[in-house]
């Protein structure tokens, strides 16, 4: 049987390395986010590039300064259709980590609270009488603990809710002041 120091030993350093893992879990959904972000931005620095040219192009064409203005508003359509293509994308990655790091937390903090909840349920059988008290003081904080962190995640989800909507909402606003813009244009 363990004493009480040994249990909490191993508590300790079983939570330490839960820890870790968590950290190096997270520290690599990062990475693999930042990639995403990346290779989004050089797709998009390549296709912006390709398209400036033929658009540079086609502007420089232009024999007369109505025919400038038609090809400058039937660019504008394009490239703010693309701009909003962007963002969505990058909310979209945005969103997807969330969620990610989101379930990987909760996975490790609830196998914690389970692991911590055992030890002290453990703890409790072999405890001296009288530190019922004691060991009420821990169930009861480790359960303010756990709602605590409930309230944490479920306001971060409804901050993330909050967030798409209003990109989404933005996205669309952007969408049609560009259309307007681009019909006003072309009259």
């Amino acid at each position: 049987m363990f004493t009480i120091p040994e249990q909490f030993s191993n508590v300790a350093k079983t939570n330490l390395e839960a820890q870790l893992s968590l950290l190096t879990n997270l520290t690599s959904k990062a990475f693999e986010s930042m990639e995403k972000v990346v290779d989004l931005n050089l797709n998009v620095a390549k296709a912006s590039l390709e398209d400036s040219s033929i658009a540079a192009r086609q502007l420089l064409s232009a024999k007369d300064p109505q025919e400038f203005f038609s090809l400058t508003a039937a660019q504008a359509q394009p490239t703010a259709a693309k701009a909003i293509a962007y963002g969505r994308h990058l909310a979209g990655i945005a969103t997807s980590v969330q969620a990610e790091l989101t379930r990987t937390a909760e996975e490790q903090i609830a196998e914690t609270g389970r692991k911590f909840s055992a030890l002290v349920d453990d703890v409790s059988k072999s405890a001296p009488a009288g530190s019922e008290n004691v060991i009420a003081m821990f169930k009861s904080a480790i359960g303010n603990a756990n709602a605590g962190y409930e309230q944490f995640s479920r306001t971060t989800k409804q901050a993330v809710e909050v967030m798409e909507a209003n990109m989404n909402s933005a996205v669309s606003q952007f969408s049609q002041a560009t259309e307007k813009t681009a019909s006003r244009a072309r009259k």
